[in-house]
This record gives C-alpha cells, sequence and structure tokens, in this order.
C-alpha cells in the first residue's frame, strides 16, 4: 500500500498545535509521516511541534508556499493537507489510500462538519460539500489529498496570498474529477462564529467572484483577514 504523508501549515498556532498533533498520533503509528511547516511563528508553535511531529519544516509565510514546502520534504506518494484547526476522522490513512486505489483517482477530498454552537453552521458544511461535488473544486478545509505525481504534474500550489486551494483544485481537474468522500472532518467554526455566520458566507462568496473576474489575491487576502 502506498505511503500517507501529512503537511500542516502553521503560523503562532502555539495554543492548540499540541492538541493538533497529538490527534494524528495513532496514524503516525501506523506509518503515516507528519510534516509540520511553520511560516514564521512568533510563539512555541514549532517547540510542540518538534516533540510530534516526523519533521518541522521553516518557510517563508504564505500557506501555498508552506504546503508545497512540506511536500518538497514528504516521503509518501499521498500527499494530505491539513489545516492546523481541522481533525481528521478515525482510520483517515486508510479511507484516503484504499479509496484512491479502488478509484484510481489522481485526488480527492472529505465532506466536512463545522464544529460550533450556531445551528447554521451544519447546512455552511452541508452546502459545502454540494458545492464541491457539483463544481468539482475543494477548499482546503476538506483536507484534499493528491498522489506525489499529480501534484508535481500541476507544480503543486501556486504562490499566491488567498485562494490557492481552489486554484490547484483547478489545475487537478485537467487529470480528473476529485474523489468525494461521504466520511466528514471536523474544523472549527471560530471564524464563522467570530464574524457571523451570513457574513462570512457573504464575505466568502464576495471574494470567490471577485478572484474569478481576476482580482488580485494579496487584496482578497487582506479582505479575508490575513495580515
Amino acid at each position: 500500500m502506498s505511503k500517507l504523508s501529512i503537511i500542516m501549515p502553521v503560523l503562532n498556532e502555539g495554543d492548540g498545535i499540541a492538541a493538533a498533533l497529538d490527534a494524528l498520533a495513532d496514524l503516525r503509528a501506523l506509518g503515516t509521516e507528519l510534516i509540520v511547516v511553520d511560516g514564521g511563528s512568533r510563539d512555541a508553535t514549532v517547540q510542540q511541534a518538534q516533540l510530534r511531529a516526523d519533521q518541522v519544516v521553516l518557510a517563508p509565510r504564505g500557506r501555498a508556499l508552506q504546503m508545497n514546502a512540506g511536500a518538497e520534504k514528504a516521503s509518501g506518494e499521498v500527499l494530505l493537507f491539513l489545516h492546523a484547526d481541522t481533525r481528521l476522522p478515525a482510520e483517515a490513512d486508510r479511507v484516503v489510500l484504499n479509496g484512491l486505489n479502488r478509484s484510481r483517482r489522481a485526488w480527492g477530498r472529505f465532506d466536512v462538519r463545522i464544529e460550533g454552537r450556531s445551528p447554521l453552521l451544519p447546512v455552511v458544511a452541508w452546502l459545502m460539500g454540494l458545492r464541491s461535488r457539483l463544481t468539482g473544486i475543494a477548499t482546503g478545509d476538506q483536507a484534499i489529498f493528491v498522489r506525489r505525481e499529480a501534484f508535481q504534474a500541476v507544480g503543486g500550489f501556486p504562490a499566491i496570498a488567498l485562494m490557492e486551494d481552489i486554484a490547484m483544485c483547478k489545475r487537478l481537474k485537467r487529470l480528473g474529477r476529485p474523489l468525494s468522500l461521504r466520511m466528514c472532518v471536523t474544523t472549527s467554526g471560530r471564524r464563522w462564529e467570530k464574524n457571523g455566520v451570513l457574513s462570512t458566507i457573504l464575505l466568502m462568496w464576495r471574494l470567490r467572484l471577485a478572484y474569478f473576474f481576476g482580482a488580485d489575491p494579496k487584496k482578497l487576502a487582506r479582505q479575508y483577514g490575513y495580515e
């Protein structure tokens, strides 16, 4: 069976990185490689990660740049890109590797469950899955996974400040549609609830529409809240 490498880009995640990596300990024990890529944290992120990951890579700040740097260091035939606030389901390694082998797909993603108090979050998660199935496009919250040769064939993540996940999915679609797993990853609803669920929905759709019409990803990243 192919080997899976999990690549996690981080920045100032000192408060939660230990729990995020401890949640992956069982997968590591079964042979999954875990690579943390730090973009210049000023807290204890790196120190915490060094105790819990196979590799801690230092890279220029930017999610796309960090994930590409992690992919270069990875030894697995399948790469899975995981946000620090997203948790994989049990046996995610088996589900991903067996799913790719059976389907002969080059890449894929999970459905998502958004954790939080708002009753709107399950609706948002359902709509994310529906949109992804209709368009063949995934977002980073859905834990995108891809065969190494496919990742290299499309040139990895474009080095842009925002929408790098959507941009890479568009490239990967040229190789084939994604494997859409019904099994869910669980991601934090903090940003949704902090800024208001409806306000966040409108913001994200506005940013995607602007990106579609050629807006500068750097400007979109500032509007999204990235420094």
